[in-house]
This record gives structure tokens, C-alpha cells and sequence, in this order.
């Protein structure tokens, strides 16, 4: 307002004191900062819970250290088994997780009629197969045993990479291939189906084992060790872009996005792909949008597999 505005002059009042006044305007200013505070973090609570199933990863302490250091508190929650993130995100124990590919997400919202949507993208890794006993596939003997995830989606995606290496092949042409869409007659290995974090256990009890990049970390495995692996870059990779996710409700909530943003910073990053072995391939200009575009794409894939 310029200095030129007229002020009306009001009649002159009895004199009070604006203490309440002043009080109640503080109070107010007050409870509109919580809630701005609040809504930033999405929650009652300013503490961001994620969990993931590598907690041990050093690239989690780096994350925290840099949220920290704008004001975002971040909790890791562990996990030994790839079942029990998104049923504690869907249930409000935690408010983010990240340990998942797309593929896994769609088919578990298929499976549950959950709606839980990716917000940012992290990495790619390839799916490896490991042998104490073997060197190259060539090697392996009709009727060898290779263990894999029993999971859907990483059970899928193992089968896969046994049918490009050349060990399995299959009866017709699945989108998302079973165990029972083995041609057993044509194939070399038996494959053996076990829980995910279990596969790594076995690597000296059959000819090889399928084992996702975090559990063959966890357990020792020298990354570049591997007999076969498959190509993270091929365009067929999309659904094994690994994700943060959230609920439906808190996809453009700004601290969980500022945190997908601070996984990015070069100093996360370089701790991913030193742990992955050089392994991890990281995923850039994937935002939640285009991501839930591929998410909406797979899971209807799988529906019209299923039927």
C-alpha cells in the first residue's frame, strides 16, 4: 500500500489490553506451522519409516546423513523375507518401503486388491546365476538341480534367465512362466523353487542357484562370480526397475519425493553400485507418473495372463 492511502480516523475507544489477543495469534500461528510441518511428513509422526529387505547396505546410512541434514528423519526398517514390506506399508507401519521391482508391486496389488503405487525409481541390477560347481552353462549336466525365488514375479524372471541361458525351455510362450511351463523333456536343470532369501543357502548343495543381488551380497557372494546373468538394459528390463513405494494417498507427498531425490545424489549412488559389485544399473528419468504408467501396463499383463 503506498504512503498516498488515506487512513480513515475511527472514534476514539475506551483503552484495553490486546494480551489475549496477541496470545490467541500465536497460538494460531503456532498450530498452522505444526500442521504445515506435519503435512510435509505426512503424518503425526515426523519420523519416515522404510523399510527394506538390504538394510545392511551402506548406502541407507548415507541417505539418512543427507535427509538429516535437511531436516528429515529416517528410520530403516528391515526385513528377512520379501512378503512383509507391503503388507506393513498397506497397514501404516511404515511410510515408505524399497526393496521391490515393478513386476513384484503389480502382482502383489493384483494378488491383494491393494493399490500401493511407486513414486521414484532407484535401480536396475541383473538377476544372476551362481554355480560352486560349474564355470560356464555348457557344463551343466541333464537333470541338475538349479535353485530360484519361489516369489511369482522373481520366479518368473529366473525361469527367463535359464531358458537365455540355455538351460530350460518352455511349451508355449507365457508372459509370466511357471514351473509347470517347462519342457522337461528339452531341458537340462530341474529348477527347485524356494523362498527368495533361502536360494543363497543352497549354492553347495545343487549345481547352481538364482539369487537376487542383495541376499548374494548378504551371503558373501563375489558378484562378479557369476555363470549367467541377465541384461538390465534390454528393453524388456521395465518391469524389473526397481522403486520406492507408497500408498495411494501420499504419491505427491514432499518429503517422501525429496528423499526419492536425495537417493539420487551422487554420493548414494556411487555407494549403490559399489555395493552391487559395478552390478547396478540406475535408473534415471523414470518420475512416479511415467512409473505408474508401467505399473498400470504390468498389472493388467498379468491379468490377461491369469485369464
Amino acid at each position: 500500500m503506498s504512503d498516498a492511502t488515506t487512513v480513515p480516523v475511527l472514534p476514539e475507544k475506551p483503552r484495553r489490553t490486546f494480551l489475549p489477543w496477541v496470545i490467541a495469534a500465536a497460538v494460531v500461528v503456532a498450530a498452522l506451522a505444526t500442521t504445515l510441518v506435519l503435512t510435509l511428513r505426512g503424518g503425526d509422526d515426523d519420523v519416515v519409516r522404510i523399510g527394506t529387505t538390504d538394510i545392511s547396505q551402506p548406502h541407507w546410512q548415507i541417505l539418512k546423513e543427507l535427509a538429516a541434514a535437511e531436516g528429515i528423519e529416517i528410520e530403516l526398517v528391515g526385513f528377512a523375507e520379501y512378503t512383509q514390506p507391503n503388507p506393513a506399508l498397506k497397514q501404516g507401519e511404515l511410510d515408505l518401503n524399497s526393496f521391490q521391482h515393478i513386476l513384484y508391486l503389480a502382482d502383489h496389488n493384483n494378488n491383494t486388491g491393494d493399490d500401493l503405487q511407486p513414486i521414484g525409481s532407484t535401480l536396475i541390477v541383473p538377476l544372476p546365476l551362481y554355480s560352486n560347481e560349474y564355470d560356464t552353462v555348457d557344463e551343466f549336466q541333464k537333470g541338475d538341480e538349479v535353485a530360484i525365488p519361489n516369489d511369482a514375479t522373481n520366479q518368473a524372471r529366473a525361469l527367463f534367465v535359464l531358458e537365455a541361458a540355455g538351460l530350460i525351455s518352455f511349451t508355449g510362450d507365457p508372459k509370466v512362466p511357471t514351473p509347470d511351463d517347462i519342457d522337461t523333456a528339452a531341458s537340462t536343470v530341474t529348477v527347485v523353487p524356494v523362498e527368495a532369501s533361502q536360494s543363497a543357502t543352497l549354492i553347495d548343495q545343487l549345481a547352481g542357484v538364482v539369487v537376487n543381488n542383495n541376499f548374494a551380497t548378504d551371503a558373501g557372494f563375489d558378484l562378479d562370480g557369476f555363470v549367467y546373468a541377465d541384461d538390465p538394459t534390454s528393453p524388456g528390463a521395465q518391469p524389473y526397475i526397481n522403486i520406492f513405494a507408497a500408498r495411494p494417498e501420499d504419491v505427491d507427498n514432499p518429503t517422501y519425493l525429496r528423499i526419492v531425490e536425495l537417493y539420487h545424489d551422487p554420493s548414494v549412488l556411487e555407494s549403490v553400485v559399489e555395493s552391487s559389485g559395478g552390478t547396478a544399473v540406475i535408473v534415471e528419468g523414470y518420475d512416479g507418473p511415467r512409473l505408474r504408467e508401467v505399473q498400470a501396463q504390468v498389472e493388467q499383463n498379468l491379468k490377461d495372463e491369469a485369464s
